[in-house]
């Protein structure tokens, strides 16, 4: 083990219980009160006041030092490097792929070929597919789903569907792809084999996404057969027509980043030639200077058509967009440095994994702590892993194998994380599709199916994962055979 993972499940100064549960209570309290309920007071300051709140907590009844705590903070925000960075990646890249006209042109030849009835269905496995490839979620949303936001709004279909069924289709390649972070940091966490990780994922996966496949269906076509205006679509192509050129190279820009995935070339680097590449398409295509070319990764791109409802679809982008939610990351990574190395989650889930006494039990625990992490944490990385690590060992106790943790953590973690304003995550999807977690939750069918699926069938026995064959469709602990278990390095 690691020794900042040691660190972390064994703290220099241990949390009391009551200290424990009272500084996970002050973060979910003041989130929840003053950013949900009373709906007046900005995420950015509830998550200021819970870091003085737990800052309190630590001086004062755990014994740390200022210095120690802003350490803390320091060290996670070192960590979260790549994360923030992402932030300014994916502004520069949504405003790269709009002055290109890459975005337009998705827009103006989906609403060519795609029928309104089938909008739905279409844009969650086109979603899916574009993340299971890319292994990013984000890049996912920023690019193809800000295309299927406009042509789902010339269509007449209701942005709260649209966007629920992109975060869908995104969360689904996620987590699902090999190339991506969270199976990868899911596996690692939990100490377990990573396409093993994967194989275990689905299993829970695959009927959470049948499910979600067919309300999205059903709701595609109750929005599509009944309201959709063809006249705006019809619309949205002329002008787009009018003021891009829509020649079929300015959607290289895509088929370049699919490329350079498939090749496992870096995130970062990957996006950064990408955008490259696609400002060289603006100046050749789209004749733009190439001083407002370059502008506009930090500006995002902007232009007057004339026709409001589609400069709304255009106008966006650029590193100054993202500064709302790169300071919510930047918060949320402060708070959650501080509550991961102090051990306030070690603590209290060493006290509660003790009395699941079954399977079921075990996988709800896992999930409900993974979820309550990353409300806590404001972030979706640091879950994953210090929940794999702190429960690992108590799966090997159970003879649970270790890819059925990396499947629960990663369900508690990324599934309900975009439902969340504060999180990383969710901020980063709602100033990308420009419409609040609160308002697309009712529709996000396979972000709420996914983990609740999961639960169930553990308590039913179904698509458990043992270390041991033999125990095969056992729910309690107490029946486990827990011969021939196999013996960890990391032990």
């Amino acid at each position: 083990m690691s020794n900042t993972a040691n660190e972390v499940l064994n703290p220099v100064k241990r949390p009391s219980m009551a200290a424990s549960i009272l500084a996970f209570m002050s973060v979910v309290v003041t989130l929840s009160v003053g950013g949900l309920i009373l709906g007046t007071i900005s995420v950015h300051a509830c998550l200021i006041i819970s870091t003085v709140i737990v800052c309190l907590i630590a001086k004062y009844m755990v014994g740390y030092k200022f210095d120690e705590l802003m350490g803390f903070m320091a060290k996670s925000l070192a960590k979260a490097t790549f994360g923030l960075w992402f932030f300014v990646a994916i502004g520069g890249l949504i405003g790269a792929w709009m002055v290109s006209g890459t975005v337009p042109a998705v827009i103006y030849y989906g609403l060519g070929i795609i029928k309104p009835e089938f909008f739905v269905p279409a844009g969650l496995i086109l979603c899916s597919v574009m993340a299971l490839c890319t292994g990013t979620s984000w890049g996912t949303i920023g690019t193809v789903g800000v295309a299927l936001i406009g042509i789902g709004e010339s269509i007449g279909m209701p942005l709260p569907v649209t966007a629920a069924m992109i975060l869908s289709g995104a969360s689904f390649g996620d987590k699902m792809s090999p190339v991506s972070d969270i199976p990868n940091l899911a596996s690692l966490g939990a100490g377990a084999d990573l396409y093993k990780s994967i194989k275990a994922m689905f299993i829970t996966m695959a009927p959470a996404y049948v499910i979600s496949l067919i309300l999205f269906t059903l709701v595609g076509f109750h929005y599509g057969a009944g309201v959709a205006d063809m006249s705006s679509a019809m619309e949205t192509r002329q002008v787009l027509a009018e003021n891009f050129n829509l020649n079929p190279i300015v959607l290289t820009p895509i088929v370049l980043m699919l490329v350079l995935n498939f090749k496992k070339f870096p995130a970062l680097p990957a996006m950064a030639i990408v955008i490259v590449y696609a400002l060289i398409i603006a100046i050749a295509f789209q004749g733009v200077r190439p001083d407002l070319a370059l502008e506009v990764i930090n500006s995002g791109f902007s232009v007057d058509t004339g026709t409001p409802f589609v400069d709304e679809i255009l106008n966006r982008g650029g590193f100054q967009s993202m500064l709302w939610t790169f300071s919510i990351g930047f918060l949320s990574l402060s708070l959650g440095g501080m509550l991961e190395r102090i051990g306030f989650l070690t603590v209290m889930i060493e006290k509660v994994a003790a009395k699941a006494k079954t399977v079921g039990q075990m996988a709800l625990l896992v999930v409900c702590s993974s979820t309550a992490c990353a409300a806590a944490f404001g972030d979706t990385y640091m879950p994953v892993v210090l929940n794999g690590a702190v429960y690992k060992h108590e799966f090997d106790k159970t003879g649970l194998d270790r890819s059925m943790l990396a499947r629960l953590t990663s369900e508690g973690v990324l599934m309900p994380a975009p439902l969340m304003i504060w999180n990383a995550f969710g901020s980063f999807a709602a100033t990308a599709m420009g419409i609040a977690p609160s308002e697309y939750i009712q529709f996000a069918f396979l972000n709420i199916l996914s983990p609740v699926v999961s639960v169930v069938m553990a308590f039913l026995g179904i698509g458990v994962v043992w270390n041991n064959k033999k125990n095969k469709g056992v729910r309690k602990f107490k029946d486990v055979d827990l011969s021939d278990e196999p013996v960890f390095e990391d032990d």
